[in-house]
C-alpha cells in the first residue's frame, strides 16, 4: 500500500448520518452489513466535487458529452465492448433501474426469474412491479454459487419472460464465465427472454486472472434484448450520491424503459455527475490501490474462517462482500447470535438462506481483525471451549 492512499486509516462516521453506522449507534456492534466501504473517496473526486460547488449554482443538470464518451471509451478498454451513446440512460440508482426494467416488460402474467440467493431488493422488484418472481435454484460449482442455467432451460415457455443476472454475485462474489454465459444468451434466445443484468460490482474483481464479461458484450443478438447496469457507486465508494447508467442497444426496450420512469424517476443530479466523470477519468491508482488491499483483507478473511468450528467460506472472486456459511454451528437466529457479540452482519435470510450470514469487510484491517476475533470468542463460546 502506498503513503498516497492510507486505506488503514478510514474517516470517523460516526455523527455523519451515515446508515451503515447509525444502525448500531451508541452500542458496541462493528457495523459490517451496507454495502458501502468506509474508506474515504479518492482525493480527485473530492477535489471536482469542491471545485462545482464553488460555481454558486445547483440547477437541472444533464450528461455532459464527456462522461458519455468516458463511458464509452470505458467499456471498450475493460470488455471490449463498443456501445454507442445513444445506449446510455442515467438514472439516479441500480435498484431503481431493475424496478424500472421489471415495469417496462411484460404485464401480470409475466415470469422474472431470479436467483433464489441474491441481494433482495432484485427478488423485491417483480413483486413490486405486479410480475411473477420464479427464484433459480443456486448451485455451488468448483465452490462458486451460480443459477442453475438448465433448471431454466427446462421450464414451461411463457410469454414476456424476463431473468435479472447479478454479476458479479451478490452475495457471494462469483463471477459469472464467458461460458456461462453464452449459455444463458443461448437460453435466452430460445426462450426470448429479456434479461436485465446488475453489474454494479463489475469493477470489483479480486481473483488474479479473471475478467467481467458483460452479457450484452457476447454478440449483436443477445446485446439487442439487455438491459446492463452498472455504476460508480461501488467501485469508487459513492453510494450516497445516486448516480447510475443503464446500456441499452435496443431502441424500443430502451422507449420502454424511458416510458416506465416517466414522472417516477428524477433525474441524476450534478454532483452525481461530477463526481462520476471525476472518477472514471481520474482514480484509477486510487482504484488499483483499493483492490489490492480489498485482496489482502479477503484472503485474511477466508483463511481465518475455515480454521474456526462450525464456518464455512467459499472463495471470493469479486466484490467485498463474504457469504460465510454458519451452518455448522446449528442456530436459530444466527444474526442475533452474533449481533450479541457485537458483530452487525447483514442476515442471511434477507438474501434467501437463513445459515448464511453476509460480512462487508470493505473496511480498515483493524476492524477486520477485530471482527475476527470477536466471530471466534462467540464461536469458541458457543461450543464451550
Amino acid at each position: 500500500m502506498t503513503d498516497k492512499f492510507n486505506f488503514d486509516n478510514c474517516p470517523d462516521r460516526r455523527n455523519t448520518d451515515a446508515v451503515k453506522w447509525d444502525r448500531y449507534k451508541d452500542n458496541d456492534i462493528l457495523p459490517m452489513w451496507v454495502a458501502d466501504m468506509d474508506f474515504a473517496v479518492a482525493p480527485v473526486i473530492t477535489d471536482a466535487l469542491r471545485q462545482r460547488l464553488e460555481h454558486p449554482l445547483y440547477g437541472y443538470t444533464h450528461v455532459s458529452t464527456r462522461l458519455n464518451q468516458i463511458i464509452i471509451e470505458r467499456m471498450l478498454q475493460l470488455y471490449q465492448w463498443s456501445i454507442r451513446p445513444e445506449w446510455l440512460v442515467w438514472v439516479p440508482g441500480v435498484v431503481a433501474s431493475v424496478n424500472i426494467a421489471c415495469r417496462a416488460m411484460g404485464d401480470s402474467k409475466s415470469n422474472v426469474y431470479s436467483p433464489e440467493i441474491v441481494y433482495p431488493h432484485i427478488t423485491e422488484a417483480p413483486q413490486l412491479n405486479n410480475r411473477r418472481l420464479v427464484q433459480v435454484p443456486m448451485r455451488l460449482q468448483n465452490r462458486r454459487w451460480v443459477m442453475d442455467l438448465d433448471w431454466i432451460a427446462r421450464q414451461p415457455d411463457a410469454d414476456n419472460e424476463m431473468l435479472i443476472l447479478c454479476n458479479p454475485h451478490n452475495p457471494g462474489g462469483s463471477v459469472y464465465t464467458r461460458n456461462e454465459l453464452s449459455q444463458l444468451a443461448e437460453i435466452a434466445e430460445a426462450r426470448d427472454l429479456t434479461i436485465i443484468s446488475d453489474e454494479v460490482h463489475s469493477e470489483l474483481i479480486l481473483e488474479p486472472g479473471l475478467m467481467h464479461t458483460p452479457v450484452a458484450s457476447l454478440n449483436d443478438a443477445i446485446g439487442a434484448r439487455c438491459i446492463t447496469l452498472m455504476a460508480p457507486s461501488k467501485t469508487f465508494n459513492l453510494a450516497g450520491l445516486g448516480c447510475s447508467f443503464a446500456v441499452i442497444a435496443d431502441p424500443r426496450l430502451r422507449r420502454r424503459f424511458a416510458h416506465a420512469s416517466m414522472g417516477i424517476i428524477s433525474h441524476v443530479n450534478l454532483i452525481g455527475y461530477t463526481a462520476a466523470r471525476a472518477a472514471y477519468e481520474h482514480a484509477s491508482d486510487w482504484h488499483n490501490t483499493l483492490l489490492n488491499y480489498l485482496r489482502a483483507n479477503r484472503d485474511y478473511l477466508v483463511s481465518e474462517i475455515n480454521q474456526i468450528r462450525g464456518l464455512k467460506l467459499d472463495p471470493i472472486e469479486a466484490t467485498y462482500l463474504a457469504w460465510i456459511d454458519v451452518s455448522g454451528l446449528g442456530l436459530d437466529d444466527p444474526h442475533q447470535f452474533f449481533q450479541s457479540a457485537g458483530l452487525g452482519f447483514s442476515p442471511g435470510k434477507d438474501f434467501g438462506d437463513n445459515q448464511f450470514m453476509r460480512l462487508n469487510f470493505g473496511c480498515n484491517r483493524a476492524t477486520l481483525h477485530e471482527a475476527v476475533s470477536r466471530i471466534k470468542t462467540a464461536v469458541n463460546n458457543h461450543w464451550g471451549d
